[in-house]
């Protein structure tokens, strides 16, 4: 795991020395405030929970997670340090892990950072820490699945802009696979209900909606769990194909 680990500092100290980063952070935050409180009608619903907070995310990570997923590939490739990555002793699986991992680790601290939000909650009121706890994780793994999905299109491409548009529109067909008007729209026009349970099953909406309501389902885990690794399969893939 060495060569994984030295990878994470390697990327996780570039990403903190460019202001990128911080203005990625305060733009999270902000946008998360103004979705919750302003949009979302926090106060107006006169309830102690965070389903105004977590209902947003999944619109949320589709322009921000691959902001910080497309330049994972396609900035070694425009800058011509890829051949230099696979001089040294690392492995692709390591590379694609190590990558990974440090921008995962980013968007969780991107997350933890929204606790002042918990802690207004639990200062107007009494919430159940159970949906707090499923939201965070729920939370956690879809932005894991998005950050996969992106750096999967950031090996194929070296254009940052081209790797963010696709990784952006994959996102959003799988949240709208399952998105309940989209569903109702198939079922108006006769599709069969196995079609329907099927695309929903695909759909990160779907099994992001149960999480932040609460209901932890192992089901749920191991679906963002095969979402990340079929993406990273193929990143890897492609990445040993351009070694080749």
């Amino acid at each position: 795991m060495n060569p994984v680990l030295t990878i994470i500092r390697r990327e996780l100290g570039s990403t903190f020395t460019s202001p990128v980063a911080y203005v990625f952070l305060v733009m999270f935050l902000v946008l998360t405030g103004f979705f919750t409180f302003m949009i979302g009608g926090f106060f107006l619903r006169n309830e102690a929970d965070l389903n105004s907070f977590f209902f947003w995310f999944p619109w949320l990570f589709l322009l921000l997670v691959p902001a910080v997923g497309m330049r994972q590939w396609a900035e070694e490739r425009r800058q011509g340090t890829l051949e230099l990555l696979f001089t040294m002793p690392v492995s692709v699986p390591e590379a694609v892990l190590g990558k990974f991992l440090a921008g995962w680790i980013f968007l969780g601290i991107a997350l933890i950072l929204t606790c002042p939000i918990v802690f207004t909650v639990c200062y107007l009121g009494d919430p159940d820490p159970g949906p707090i706890v499923t939201g965070y994780t729920g939370s956690f793994l879809l932005a894991g699945a998005y950050l996969a999905v992106s750096g999967m299109t950031s090996a194929f491409t070296r254009n940052q802009i081209v790797s963010f548009i696709t990784s952006t529109v994959l996102c959003l067909l799988l949240v709208l696979v399952g998105f309940p008007p989209v569903t109702g729209l198939l079922l108006k026009w006769g599709a069969p209900s196995g079609m329907l349970d099927f695309a929903a099953g695909l759909s990160v909406f779907y099994h992001f909606d149960g999480m932040q309501r609460g209901v932890f389902d192992l089901r749920d885990i191991v679906y963002f769990l095969s979402l990340m690794v079929l993406a990273l399969v193929i990143t890897g893939v492609a990445l040993k194909n351009r070694r080749g």
